[in-house]
């Protein structure tokens, strides 16, 4: 089957795409209701910025932004909530509020006790590599190898959740790509995808918008459409099975494209 597809749903003031643009709970919901609609497989919300030099904020300001969404999104008959956060309080309280996926930037990292309230739910959790932090990742990021670097560091952690009672099932691997990584680093983890599939778990993958698909097309930020839906589907080819985007109405008709061409025989009956 196509990778499922995670819908965007930032309740900031400013992330990187769309700060601000749904800060206001009534229009994240709609907004992720229209992804719903679109074909989202997950919603995934966040309340926290992760964009190169974003400030943190407190647990309390972060629950304020994400709760009532999750608490309406996660009660409608659409897609499951994820919930976009390296903090054990948000977490909890959008796991409570029926959110079923944890994505955690940090890999359990931040707060190292999220690993155990995971394991107690039984969630989803995605374990994301970063270099260093939001405020610095992009401060001269090197790596010896980046994609070795990255799949051993996605080894050790996911052997840290095990060790605190994560199911293996409901582990996934996110190799973060622009945190931490320039252009270079970036077109070497799409090339070399297959390699991280290694670790046994399944891929996810956010590319949408990102900078460096500016700093290789000269697109505006919003104007990044063309090149997201590019780097998904070379990801989808190389092995992603959850890419987090975005447009997902324009993601779904290119992913659905690409499998057919991919894997015929699932479309044989279509023809």
């Amino acid at each position: 089957m196509p990778a499922c597809i995670m819908g965007i749903v930032n309740v900031t003031p400013d992330s990187f795409s769309d700060g601000g643009e749904f800060l206001d709970p009534d229009r994240a919901i709609a907004h992720g209701r229209e992804l719903a609609a679109e074909g989202a497989d997950l919603l995934d919300i966040g309340g926290e910025s992760t964009r190169p030099g974003a400030g943190g904020v407190t647990a309390e300001e972060e629950l304020a932004r994400v709760r009532p969404v999750v608490d309406v999104l996660a009660h409608d008959d659409g897609p499951p909530i994820s919930i976009d956060t390296s903090k054990l309080a948000v977490a909890e309280a959008a796991l409570g509020a029926g959110a079923a996926m944890v994505n955690d930037v940090t890999a359990l990292r931040a707060e190292p006790e999220l690993a155990a309230l995971c394991a107690e739910r039984d969630c989803e959790l995605v374990l994301m590599h970063m270099l260093g932090d939001p405020r610095s990742m992009q401060e001269n990021p090197v790596y010896e190898d980046v994609v070795d670097d990255i799949k051993a560091f996605l080894a050790e952690r996911i052997q840290f959740a095990l060790s605190k009672g994560v199911s293996e099932e409901r582990i996934w691997v996110d190799p973060g790509i622009g945190f931490g990584k320039t252009v270079e680093h970036n077109l070497e983890l799409h090339r070399r995808l297959p390699e991280l599939a290694e670790l046994g778990r399944p891929i996810a993958f956010g590319s949408s918008r990102k900078s460096f698909i500016g700093k290789l097309t000269g697109a505006e930020v919003d104007q990044r459409l063309g090149g997201t839906i590019a780097s998904n589907v070379i990801a989808y080819a190389n092995g992603a099975r959850m890419l987090r985007v975005h447009d997902v109405g324009p993601m779904r008709e290119a992913l659905t494209v690409a499998d057919a061409i991919i894997n015929p025989r699932t479309h044989e009956s279509a023809s």
